[in-house]
Protein backbone atom coordinates (compact mmCIF):
# COMPACT_ATOMS: atom_id res chain seq x y z
CA UNK A 1 0.00 0.00 0.00
CA UNK A 2 1.32 3.43 -0.92
CA UNK A 3 2.36 5.90 1.74
CA UNK A 4 -0.34 8.51 2.36
CA UNK A 5 -0.24 12.09 3.59
CA UNK A 6 1.15 15.49 2.68
CA UNK A 7 4.81 14.52 3.15
CA UNK A 8 4.45 11.59 0.73
CA UNK A 9 2.63 13.70 -1.86
CA UNK A 10 5.23 16.47 -1.54
CA UNK A 11 8.09 13.97 -1.97
CA UNK A 12 6.45 12.44 -5.06
CA UNK A 13 5.86 15.87 -6.59
CA UNK A 14 9.44 16.99 -5.91
CA UNK A 15 10.96 13.82 -7.38
CA UNK A 16 8.77 14.14 -10.47
CA UNK A 17 9.72 17.80 -10.87
CA UNK A 18 13.42 16.98 -10.61
CA UNK A 19 13.10 14.08 -13.04
CA UNK A 20 11.31 16.21 -15.63
CA UNK A 21 13.39 19.38 -15.25
CA UNK A 22 15.22 20.89 -18.17
CA UNK A 23 18.90 20.15 -18.06
CA UNK A 24 21.29 17.27 -18.49
CA UNK A 25 19.61 13.94 -17.71
CA UNK A 26 22.44 12.73 -15.50
CA UNK A 27 22.28 15.91 -13.39
CA UNK A 28 18.50 15.57 -13.09
CA UNK A 29 18.86 11.90 -12.21
CA UNK A 30 21.34 12.62 -9.42
CA UNK A 31 19.06 15.25 -7.90
CA UNK A 32 15.98 13.04 -8.16
CA UNK A 33 17.86 10.07 -6.71
CA UNK A 34 19.10 12.18 -3.79
CA UNK A 35 15.53 13.33 -3.08
CA UNK A 36 14.22 9.76 -3.33
CA UNK A 37 16.89 8.59 -0.87
CA UNK A 38 15.89 11.38 1.54
CA UNK A 39 12.20 10.51 1.25
CA UNK A 40 12.85 6.82 1.90
CA UNK A 41 15.14 7.53 4.85
CA UNK A 42 12.64 9.94 6.40
CA UNK A 43 9.75 7.51 5.96
CA UNK A 44 7.95 9.87 3.58
CA UNK A 45 7.80 7.03 1.05
CA UNK A 46 7.99 3.27 1.48
CA UNK A 47 10.52 1.11 -0.29
CA UNK A 48 9.24 -1.09 -3.07
CA UNK A 49 11.11 -3.74 -5.06
CA UNK A 50 10.80 -1.60 -8.20
CA UNK A 51 12.23 1.51 -6.53
CA UNK A 52 15.06 -0.45 -4.94
CA UNK A 53 16.03 -2.08 -8.25
CA UNK A 54 15.64 1.12 -10.29
CA UNK A 55 17.71 3.08 -7.76
CA UNK A 56 20.51 0.52 -7.97
CA UNK A 57 20.35 0.56 -11.77
CA UNK A 58 20.44 4.35 -11.82
CA UNK A 59 23.47 4.43 -9.55
CA UNK A 60 25.27 2.11 -11.99
CA UNK A 61 24.32 4.34 -14.93
CA UNK A 62 25.60 7.41 -13.08
CA UNK A 63 28.86 5.83 -11.89
CA UNK A 64 31.90 7.48 -13.32
CA UNK A 65 35.57 6.89 -12.83
CA UNK A 66 37.53 9.81 -11.47
CA UNK A 67 38.25 12.22 -14.30
CA UNK A 68 35.91 10.41 -16.69
CA UNK A 69 32.95 12.18 -18.24
CA UNK A 70 29.59 10.47 -18.52
CA UNK A 71 28.61 9.98 -22.14
CA UNK A 72 25.37 9.83 -24.06
CA UNK A 73 24.64 6.25 -23.06
CA UNK A 74 24.59 7.27 -19.38
CA UNK A 75 22.22 10.10 -20.17
CA UNK A 76 19.87 7.85 -22.12
CA UNK A 77 19.99 5.18 -19.42
CA UNK A 78 19.32 7.82 -16.77
CA UNK A 79 16.23 9.06 -18.63
CA UNK A 80 14.92 5.54 -19.09
CA UNK A 81 15.47 4.46 -15.46
CA UNK A 82 14.15 7.75 -14.07
CA UNK A 83 10.89 7.22 -15.98
CA UNK A 84 10.56 3.83 -14.24
CA UNK A 85 11.16 5.47 -10.86
CA UNK A 86 8.51 8.13 -11.58
CA UNK A 87 6.01 5.42 -12.57
CA UNK A 88 6.79 3.53 -9.37
CA UNK A 89 6.26 6.49 -7.06
CA UNK A 90 2.52 5.88 -6.78
CA UNK A 91 3.24 2.51 -5.16
CA UNK A 92 5.81 3.86 -2.68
Amino acid sequence: MATQGPAAERARAEIRRLAEAKGHPTDNARLALDRLDEALAAGELERTPLLDQASMDLRLALFEEEGQRLGGKSGEASRFILRAIVRGLDEA
